[in-house]
């Protein structure tokens, strides 16, 4: 599958994959200036100079890379960003400081993943009765076991 990105800075990078069978492409921090700092527990959004036309029936999901997240205490602010088909705007990734101790994103940096993932196209009906399952309404949040 083919994604079309629209370089919209100078300071873009298209998104590369570590290895071949990679799920994810890394997305890296277009910072015109050359870095931002982000303080302790502050989310800054950082842009990607990059726009994406993202297959219908698919969204780009926007996660932690395991080395910032694990090693910075640096991950995106909403944990897990989504990008719509129908998004044409520059691609954005805020960056949650979890650390006590202000981080510097540099240009250039790798600062999430962009997987593209499929999805079911879904509308709610409203209905008075549900069917019935063993669990029924206990254990939300758990199966109680």
């Amino acid at each position: 599958m083919n994604v079309k990105v629209k370089i919209l800075n100078e300071f873009a990078t298209i998104p590369m994959k570590g290895s071949r069978w990679a799920a994810g492409h890394d997305l890296y921090a277009a910072i015109p200036s050359g870095s931002v700092t982000i303080k302790p527990h502050e989310t800054v959004f950082i842009g990607t100079g990059l726009a994406m036309e993202i297959p219908v029936t698919t969204f780009g999901a926007i996660f932690a890379r395991s080395g910032l997240a694990n090693k910075e205490g640096l991950r995106p602010g909403n944990c897990v960003g989504v990008v719509d088909s129908d998004y044409r705007g520059e691609v954005m990734v805020g960056i949650h400081n979890d650390t006590d101790i202000a981080k510097i994103i540099q240009h250039g940096d790798r600062i999430a993943q962009l997987v593209i993932l499929p999805y079911l196209v879904t509308d709610f009906e409203p209905t008075d009765k549900l069917s019935e399952t063993d669990r029924g309404v206990q254990g939300f949040g758990s199966t109680g076991r």
